[in-house]
């Protein structure tokens, strides 16, 4: 072989293994996707021992739902990230959960009957009606009232830090990106239930404005002033957009991880592979890289235990 040689070895389940030892057995083991995390832990374990990184996290809401907000909450909690772009719905889903139950369900319930019962089906997790919309709307429009009265505009980052400064939770997102001062930037605000409940305050606040670009000028700000930038991605959409658009500007990203369930014959944002990014000059040629396939339910958990072994 012209590749250095490396057998594939078993992976030898013990009584007392750790995460991270399953995980670096997983390297070893050669096969498959279970290689692909393994990397893709000691990728963002550079990233997170790198002190000139300035790392990037990026994810869809509908995990937010699940219990795998915990390994979100806990990348933040421990400052391992130092940016979090997402979407709207993940506001709403940490919110709610802070002040609300979600319950079990199955993919294969009855929707009519949900609907007749109150209850929103988010594939196997079920979200009462008063576990969402008409609790973020008692709850939002009053801090809203406190946060936004005298000013006439915002970004979306001082008002989610605003709104985190608020909470008394600790396994809230939002409660540990204030504290840790993580800045959450939501370029699609209105996408969600925070993001109508605002629309709502607009009605009798006119002259509010929520400044995107604002929003904008403290990324350029971040991005510009970072000696390596990395980014762990969850999914893909606008979240996984923003990350690598403006990580381009300063000649693309020095580690990247894509987790990802899509596939990239259709030629989705989401299913595009880390290569593809390279042609953009979104991610550097030499970058430290690798894309994750499968349920981020599974793999970011995993990753994360590993993560927090190594790093403790």
């Amino acid at each position: 072989m012209d590749m250095e040689e490396r057998a594939v070895r078993d992976i030898r389940v013990t009584e007392d293994m750790s995460v991270d030892q399953l995980v670096r057995a997983m390297s070893d083991a050669g096969g498959f996707t279970a290689k692909k995390l393994a990397d893709a832990v000691d990728v963002v374990e550079r990233m997170a021992r790198d002190e000139g990184c300035l790392t990037f996290l990026s994810f869809p809401a509908c995990i937010m739902a699940t219990g795998t907000r915990g390994a979100i909450v806990e990348l933040v909690k421990r400052k391992l990230v130092d940016v979090v772009i997402t979407t709207c719905g993940t506001l709403d889903h940490d919110l709610a959960r802070s002040w609300k139950d979600y319950y079990h369900g199955d993919f294969s319930m009855d929707d009519a009957e949900l609907r007749e019962q109150g209850m929103n089906r988010l594939g196997n997790v079920l979200v009462p009606d008063e576990s969402y919309g008409t609790l973020l709307e008692e709850r939002l429009l009053p801090m809203f009232e406190e946060i936004l009265d005298g000013r006439g505009s915002i970004s979306t980052r001082e008002l989610i830090d605003a709104v985190g400064a608020r909470l008394d939770d600790e396994g809230s997102l939002l409660y540990w990106a204030h504290r840790n001062r993580i800045p959450i930037f939501v370029p699609g605000i209105t996408d969600g239930s925070f993001g109508s409940q605002l629309w709502m305050y607009w009605q009798t606040h006119r002259d509010l404005r929520i400044d995107l670009f604002q929003d904008e000028q403290d990324l350029s700000g971040l991005v510009f002033h970072a000696q390596r930038s990395g980014a762990l991605i969850v999914g893909g959409g606008i979240s996984k957009h923003h990350v690598i658009w403006w990580n381009q500007f300063r000649g693309g990203l020095d580690y990247v991880v894509y987790m990802t369930t899509a596939a990239e014959y259709d030629g989705s944002l989401s299913g595009a592979q880390v290569r593809e990014a390279i042609s953009w000059g979104k991610v550097r040629k030499e970058a430290w890289q690798v894309n994750v396939e499968g349920d981020a339910t599974i793999t970011l958990p995993i990753m994360v235990a590993s993560l927090v072994e190594r790093l403790s």
